[in-house]
């Protein structure tokens, strides 16, 4: 279009319109004046003038947009993806899987003993070594002596592993979990694995399993359950404190929670959570043949049956929990049995 008004008469007929442009050119000619040589008055030939240079610069925006346009589907490349393309899950070790198991805490942290958290961190390294994992569990670890592990974990060489895995097991706050004496951040725990500290992981699964509290609240607001003494027989459901919020890690990272933002995370004093409980069984049932994401969503919908049944926070019974997961997973991931 930019070429068709090339010729600046044009574009001038155009923007002032036909009468007022043979008005003008009339004029020229009966002064006996060539069309070239015609005297505009000069409000006349001003206004004229802008129109023109304001049509000059709408052409050459729509000219560059064109061209924009054309240059940016030029460089992007088609795509083939495979919609069922699995992670490789054949090297000589399926992967380190590191167990956090927190049930007692500095006393100026005013936490509550987390009663039935070892039947957890038992379930969960039955489970995980069942599925090949090298499992190391570490029960009320000091937090200098927790970032020393994970550390010592991410400096580690992980190129014939198809996967990391990390679980922690404890109460929570914003985006922290609590060991004994301190919290940390679960965002520096992440960072620690993304590909440029730990490069024998990239393109390869990080899950990260997160049993704490993440709110305030069952369905509706109700005051946390008071956690009972170890010698405590009755298989009571308590609450793990404080809140944990969703964080973005990274590709190939999965989060897993064992409950939705702004809710309380159930713990049985006997048996252990809610959440890892339906997980380890869930892992049992279906951990080498069903891909993760699928399991993790079965994982949801059995915990969501459950409710609160004893508890001695009467205006708890009844009410419910639901995990969630975060995935940043590229490609499908199966567990299946090592050859």
């Amino acid at each position: 279009m930019y070429n068709e008004l090339n010729n600046p008469s044009d574009r001038l007929k155009t923007r002032c319109g036909s009468a007022a442009f043979s008005q003008h050119r009339l004029g020229g000619q009966s002064a006996g004046c060539d069309w070239s040589r015609v005297d505009f008055s000069f409000f006349s030939f001003f206004f004229c003038i802008l129109s023109v240079i304001d049509l000059e610069m709408s052409f050459r925006s729509a000219a560059s947009a064109e061209s924009l346009t054309e240059t940016d589907g030029f460089f992007r490349s088609p795509v083939v993806l495979d919609p069922a393309e699995e992670y490789r899950m054949t090297r000589k070790r399926r992967g380190v899987a590191l167990i956090f198991n927190q049930e007692r805490f500095f006393w100026r942290l005013g936490l509550n003993t987390r009663n039935g958290t070892n039947a957890d961190r038992h379930n969960l390294e039955r489970r995980l070594l069942e599925l090949n994992f090298d499992v190391r569990s570490y029960d009320d670890y000091k937090l200098v002596d927790v970032l020393e592990k994970i550390h010592e974990a991410a400096e580690d060489d992980h190129s014939d592993a198809d996967c990391f895995l990390l679980a922690f097991l404890s109460h929570g706050e914003n985006d922290h979990v609590y060991a004994y004496d301190g919290k940390i951040s679960i965002q520096d725990i992440t960072a620690m694995f993304k590909g440029d500290k730990c490069q024998s992981l990239v393109g390869k699964p990080k899950i990260f399993v997160v049993q704490a509290c993440r709110g305030e609240q069952h369905d509706v607001p109700v005051t946390p359950c008071d956690a009972v003494d170890n010698d405590v027989k009755t298989n009571e459901t308590v609450v793990d404190a404080c809140a944990i919020h969703t964080l973005p890690a990274g590709a190939d990272f999965i989060m897993c929670y064992s409950v939705a933002e702004g809710y309380y995370s159930h713990r049985e004093t006997i048996n252990g959570s809610w959440y890892i409980q339906d997980l380890c069984e869930l892992l049992q049932m279906y951990g080498g043949s069903l891909e993760f994401t699928q399991l993790l969503t079965l994982v949801n919908r059995m915990v969501s049956m459950r409710r609160v049944g004893n508890c001695n926070d009467r205006s708890a019974i009844g009410k419910k929990q639901v995990p969630c997961f975060a995935s940043m997973l590229t490609k499908k991931l199966y567990f299946r049995p090592k050859k």
